[in-house]
């Protein structure tokens, strides 16, 4: 018998598995982040959500006292019942620069003397939020004011009982504050002080919400710091607020202007065209609005882009207001117009000069029809864009617009009941990568290689009809796959970096 051996190879004997068995055991067990340098440990940290992020800080003390150092976004809530645990949660979170207070309706809010605590002890705080936050009064917020005063940026506040008083002392100390938000603010009422602005502020941004004596605000509208103002859903005449007082000059910096739900006439308007800067205009649900008052504004403010009309099927904006946009703003890019009858004439002069025009919605009109769309189809040959909604079209009108402008890329088609489904399946041969979004469909995208993978005219739609839109060159789209994109890289990098760290590791202790 003979006996059969491993040329080369020595046996392997059962001390050596044992070995192997404990090496194998001792590096399963030895924490491979020990040697983790602290800054790569938060960098992984700022891509988890905040309930990860507290169950991480639960590992251990290292990872405790990381977290807490590199936490730079809080949201607390904003009962009375938090002051005890103020010291331990501001010791631990000493890098906040945003910060949200929300407390419900049914229970007490936090203090001044809370407040103050937050506010001193965090004095580079960029961004505030402010919810429900009812106890505290004018004087809390000038202390806040006074301890953030040369960091604070953006100040949100909503259902709040503080007044223009804290709302003065925020503007006057807070040189560097550039947004500011109000809405549903009790402390304003009939016999409060007018909100002021100093020359010196920075501020650009302004947005009143469902303020019932919002009028105190006139200093800010009419200022001429500004940049944006928003005022949706506040009661009272806003005329003088919006027009401002007549000085004959042209010194206004306003780029955009949104207006909904508010009692403003042409006059309002009449003071809007004073702003030659103005890029963005929206005019949404202001029934006492018609074409005089359009006509005026497009007038002198030949750089409007975006331009939003919410007729609300009151019928005093049509044509008239339309052909004078078409003759002035020959930069627009994007126009909505809902309730609004635009006919043959206003759309063929607006496709005729504008000729950067990428993106167009039309609904709620018992106007445009098939010769509409047609004009669209024939004249607007840089449309990139379009929607068509609640509008008496037919498939005559949707394959009008489909073969007239060749750079469209996406089109949606909602509640257009005279509309079929047999135009699917046209555009689905006839425009391949068109990316096509109609009532009934399952998937939002019916283009084949669309350059949004499938999803559809939905998000595009939401982007055009939002009124808090912004639409640069890309729109909000190409910097949202801008942002995904470079967290992505983002992600690899710390993913490449942690792998070549745990080889090295391993290389080392073997």
């Amino acid at each position: 018998m003979h006996h059969h051996t491993n040329m080369g190879q020595s046996p392997s004997s059962p001390t050596d598995s044992t070995a192997a068995l404990q090496i194998n055991h001792a590096s399963t067990n030895h924490d491979l982040t020990s040697n983790l340098p602290d800054d790569c440990l938060s960098h992984i940290f700022h891509f988890l959500t905040a309930a990860d992020r507290k169950r991480c800080s639960l590992v251990s003390k290292r990872w405790l006292l990381i977290d807490g150092q590199n936490r730079h976004r809080l949201s607390l809530s904003a009962k009375a019942e938090i002051l005890p645990h103020l010291p331990s949660l501001l010791s631990r979170f000493d890098s906040v620069t945003k910060l949200a207070l929300r407390c419900d309706r049914n229970s007490f809010s936090l203090t001044d003397e809370a407040l103050s605590l937050i506010s001193g002890h965090c004095s580079s705080l960029t961004r505030v939020k402010l919810r429900g936050c009812r106890e505290v009064t004018d004087l809390g917020m000038e202390d806040f004011a006074r301890n953030c005063g040369g960091s604070l940026k953006k100040l949100s506040c909503g259902s709040c009982d503080f007044g223009a008083k804290g709302l003065n002392a925020v503007l006057e100390n807070c040189r560097v504050i550039e947004e500011l938000s109000v809405k549903r603010l009790r402390g304003i009422h009939e016999t409060s002080e007018a909100v002021r602005l100093s020359l010196s502020s920075s501020l650009k941004s302004v947005c009143l919400k469902e303020l019932v004596n919002g009028q105190v605000f006139e200093g800010l509208v009419t200022s001429r710091t500004l940049k944006k103002v928003r005022i949706i859903r506040c009661l009272g005449n806003w005329d003088k607020v919006v027009g401002g007082e007549d000085d004959g000059g042209d010194s206004s910096s306003l780029v955009e202007i949104h207006l909904e739900r508010l009692q403003v006439s042409d006059y309002g308007l009449f003071g809007i065209s004073k702003c030659r800067k103005l890029e963005t205009l929206h005019i949404v649900k202001t029934p006492e609005c018609s074409d005089s008052g359009l006509v005026s504004v497009v007038e002198r403010c030949g750089l409007l882009r975006k331009v939003h009309i919410d007729g609300w099927r009151t019928k005093r904006i049509g044509d008239e207001g339309l052909l004078a946009l078409a003759k002035h703003c020959l930069l627009l890019q994007e126009l909505v117009l809902i309730g609004v009858d635009a006919t043959v004439v206003s759309l063929s002069a607006i496709g005729g000069n504008c000729k950067k025009l990428e993106r167009l919605a039309l609904c709620g009109s018992g106007m445009i029809g098939d010769a509409e769309m047609g004009c669209i189809g024939e004249k607007c040959v840089a449309l990139r864009k379009f929607c068509i909604k609640g509008c008496p079209v037919s498939d005559v009108g949707i394959k009008a617009v489909a073969l007239g402008c060749p750079n469209l890329v996406k089109l949606k088609v909602k509640k257009c009941v005279v509309v079929t489904g047999e135009v699917r399946e046209w555009l689905r041969e006839r425009r391949r990568t068109l990316v096509v979004s109609m009532d009934g469909d399952e998937t939002k995208g019916l283009g084949i290689g669309s350059e949004d993978g499938g999803r559809g005219l939905e998000t595009v739609v939401e982007e055009v009809m939002t009124p808090a839109a912004d639409g640069g060159g890309d729109g909000e789209g190409g910097r949202l796959v801008m942002l995904k994109t470079r967290l992505l890289a983002s992600k690899n990098f710390v993913a490449s970096t942690l792998r070549r760290w745990l080889l090295s590791e391993a290389n080392s202790s073997t």
